[in-house]
């Protein structure tokens, strides 16, 4: 239970729900309860009060007063500022599985006089929508069905205090990492060169799909070639950097897009012409990669080596590892129950992770060809693969992680996988500064479909992504060897490879 907090506190703390829990809050009166306290606040006087400050008067000027000017301008933003900019989007959003699960977890944080909120608020704003294409704060909050709605203070506060500890983990693991003791490798230069021959394009027309598969080939002179795909809603080009830079250094590269969870289903969902993609594409993704192995071992696509690397990006690296022939140990609705009590905004992968459970996956089969490796950039699987792990992927791995990352977060996802690996070739970096979205390379033009801020890229993203491409290829051509643990720096950018037993060390000196 929260201890008592001064009312200030409280105010704020209520400022920050407002701004959480957009999509709640009641027709007539909004209550407060925090611990046992109980604030009234009438919506009709805060709906006033948002359009003119000097009409708060009584209780309510009361508990505003304890906002300083800058809160009650924010305040003020939230109330009236669009909760809903785009219908169409909205509405694919709220239909989807992970709208409906967000939906579901709210009930935790608010009510009605009849119980639960979640279908209430979910109708309400179907409504609104039908009449309007965008849709604010306050006409949310008064629209709403209900003499009042009840905002759980408690919960939002224990849902903001597992972010806030999410961010104090990662920071103290960091410092944790920093004490191993490491042999210390410098990179002089940018190892990132630029793009050398253009790629050849391929289509490949496969049963499990209405269009064919487009390809880009890089055509190297290894033994071994590179089957690289992206993350949910990324495509090939975000990963082009990477693909020719394997290539530079002697890899064939194949580099494919996922019809239906790329770039384009985004846009189409962003055009509300269908909903977001999610888990459900993962029983084609892995068809995709099955179907391409076997193209270039018949000979339809160009034969490019005899052993295959499996390499992707989030979403694309979970693919890897189900392509690989892993499936999901017993007991994923029991460990889903458990991770998704409550928004899981603190390791959005669950989401992913648990929607398993309505996705019928392809049963598990060998590649065509024998399996060299697997790459998985910012991947995860921590529910899927809690206890046996990674001991039944049939060849090592890299698992690369970001020390920014809150989406796949390193020490649930790549660090607790990596544990359970049975790989001595194995490897796991962390990436100080990466983020989950250091792998992916934005277009700057304007017509780009994400414009993602530093906030999200992490620190020096293109020395980041340098830093993974020589420790990729650098892994890839140790084996069977194994690259050396090591601490990699790069113009102000460090990267850790570890070993299991040094993975272990870091483990023991981040629990209590």
């Amino acid at each position: 239970m929260p201890t008592r907090r001064p009312m200030r506190v409280v105010l704020r703390s209520l400022l920050a729900g407002l701004l959480w829990l957009a999509p709640a809050r009641a027709a007539e009166q909004l209550e407060v309860q925090l611990d046992g306290l109980k604030l009234p606040i009438d919506l009709v006087a805060l709906e006033a009060w948002s359009r003119a400050p000097s009409r708060a008067q009584g209780d309510l000027r009361a508990w505003l007063d304890l906002l300083d000017a800058n809160g009650q301008e924010q305040l003020r933003r939230i109330l009236r500022a669009p909760l809903v900019q785009d219908r169409s989007f909205a509405q694919q959003f709220l239909a989807s599985w992970a709208g409906q699960r967000v939906l579901a977890e709210l009930d935790q944080l608010i009510t009605t006089e009849q119980g639960s909120a979640g279908p209430v608020l979910y109708q309400t704003l179907q409504q609104l929508l039908a009449r309007q294409p965008q849709v604010t704060t306050i006409e949310l909050l008064r629209a709403v069905p209900s003499q009042r709605l009840v905002l759980h203070l408690e919960g939002g506060l224990q849902l903001a205090g597992r972010w806030q500890r999410q961010i104090v983990d990662q920071r103290d693991a960091l410092r944790a990492l920093q004490q191993l003791k490491l042999r210390r490798v410098s990179e002089s230069a940018m190892a990132l060169q630029p793009a050398g021959q253009p790629a050849e394009v391929f289509q490949l027309s496969v049963p499990h799909r209405r269009q064919p598969l487009e390809l880009q080939l890089w055509r190297g002179r290894s033994t071994g070639w590179v089957l690289l795909t992206p993350g949910l809603g990324g495509s090939a080009e975000q990963l082009e950097w990477l693909a020719s830079g394997l290539h530079q250094r002697g890899w064939s590269v194949l580099l494919l897009d996922h019809p239906g969870s790329d770039e384009q289903a985004v846009r189409e969902l962003l055009e509300g012409r269908r909903p977001p993609p999610g888990a459900e594409t993962l029983s084609e993704r892995v068809r995709d990669l099955q179907a391409v192995v076997a193209a270039v071992h018949t000979g339809e696509l160009p034969r490019l080596g005899e052993r295959v690397v499996l390499m992707g990006h989030s979403l694309g690296g979970f693919t890897s590892l189900l392509a690989a022939g892993l499936r999901p140990e017993p007991g994923l609705a029991r460990r889903c129950d458990r991770a998704l009590d409550g928004i899981p905004l603190t390791n959005l992968s669950r989401l992913l992770q648990c929607q398993l459970l309505d996705v019928p996956l392809p049963p598990p089969q060998p590649l065509a060809q024998p399996l060299q490796a697997v790459v998985s950039l910012n991947g995860f699987g921590s529910l899927i693969w809690p206890h046996r792990g990674l001991r039944a992927l049939p060849a090592p791995v890299l698992l690369v992680g970001g020390s920014l990352d809150l989406i796949t977060p390193p020490l649930s996802e790549q660090l607790q996988l990596f544990l359970r690996d049975g790989s001595p070739q194995s490897r796991l970096v962390l990436l100080e500064g990466g983020s989950h979205f250091s792998p992916v390379r934005i277009d700057s033009s304007e017509q780009a479909l994400f414009q993602l801020g530093e906030e999200f890229v992490g620190v020096e993203p293109q020395r980041v992504q340098s830093l993974t491409l020589s420790l990729t290829a650098e892994f890839l051509g140790s084996l069977p060897r194994g690259v050396a643990p090591q601490r990699r720096q790069l113009g102000g950018v460090t990267a850790y490879v570890l070993n299991r037993r040094q993975a272990e060390t870091w483990r023991d000196l981040i629990l209590p």
